[in-house]
């Protein structure tokens, strides 16, 4: 961060970069909302709830950065989408989809992928932004099927220990509902 000198006093400057953004943002961001690193055609939306960073870097850097970001934090952790389309855009079509793939795959830092068919991804979100908010990170690359989808979930908390906390509430209240009435 920039210092920046007034009078008497020295200020700290904000980073207005693309990844200044994405740190801001994301720090704010919790379980259920959305970070989408996406391709140049991603369509914009005007509703309450989406916000957009516009990023210098191309898919498979800016998901590097965006997973590095998250990976410092403890109370999320990303559950990622890819487009199933992605798998089977032929190069021939797309030239440089085949090395972009291998990108990506790269950037994932040992995330494991879900595939969704497009349509099926936009509408999660879509349903997702009627409540929660969604970060847009928007890329230079224009490849089709090239965006990256982050769901966010709890960091401390997973979907195992969740299971077995809703057992035990449910055990407990058989155990009472078992018990004669004094």
């Amino acid at each position: 961060m920039a210092l920046t000198s007034f009078g008497c006093g020295v200020f700290p400057q904000e980073d207005t970069s693309w990844q200044g953004a994405v740190n801001r943002q994301a720090s704010q961001l919790g379980y259920r909302n959305w970070i989408i690193i996406a391709e140049a055609s991603f369509p914009a939306h005007n509703r309450p709830g989406f916000r957009q960073v516009n990023a210098s870097a191309e898919v498979p850097e800016a998901l590097d950065y965006v997973l590095n970001t998250l990976e410092k934090t403890e109370h999320v952790r990303p559950r990622v989408y890819l487009p199933r389309e992605l798998r089977s855009v032929e190069n021939d079509f797309a030239p440089g989809i085949d090395e972009l793939r291998k990108r990506i795959h790269a950037s994932l830092h040992g995330h494991e992928a879900n595939e969704l068919d497009q349509q099926s991804l936009l509408t999660l979100l879509e349903d997702a932004s009627r409540n929660f908010d969604v970060l847009v990170v928007r890329t230079p690359t224009a490849l089709p099927y090239s965006s990256v989808f982050l769901e966010l979930q709890p960091g401390y908390w997973d979907a195992e220990s969740e299971t077995r906390l809703r057992e035990r509430i449910q055990d407990e209240r058989m155990r009472k509902l078992s018990r004669p009435f004094p």
